[in-house]
């Protein structure tokens, strides 16, 4: 394997327009294959942390649409829950007046 520096070099002669030799010329293309594969992991891993940030966004916006539901839920039990009593009330104010009133 060459090194880095080496091929370097070799890319710089290369655009240069200079004449590179068949083994010179089969290294670049080596080392260009290699960067286009590492080039390709970091857009992949990009793309794939740019899509694990969606998820988490849309996780959060989830989580903040459970929030106000569960909020709704808890106000609409209380409400239920008052009126319960209300009615209960009533109930028992109808049959005091039943008892109350002459047959």
């Amino acid at each position: 394997m060459i090194s880095d520096e080496s091929v370097k070099l070799l890319h710089d002669k290369a655009t240069r327009g200079q004449k590179l030799s068949v083994k010179e010329q089969k290294q670049l293309e080596s080392w260009y294959a290699e960067q286009d594969a590492l080039e390709g992991e970091a857009l992949a891993l990009s793309a794939n942390q740019t899509s694990n940030a969606l998820l988490e966004a849309q996780v959060d916006e989830a989580l903040a649409q459970l929030i106000t539901v569960t909020q709704q839920i808890r106000k609409i039990s209380s409400e239920n829950e008052r009126l319960r009593r209300e009615i209960a009330a009533l109930r028992r104010r109808v049959v005091q007046r039943i008892g109350t009133q002459p047959a």
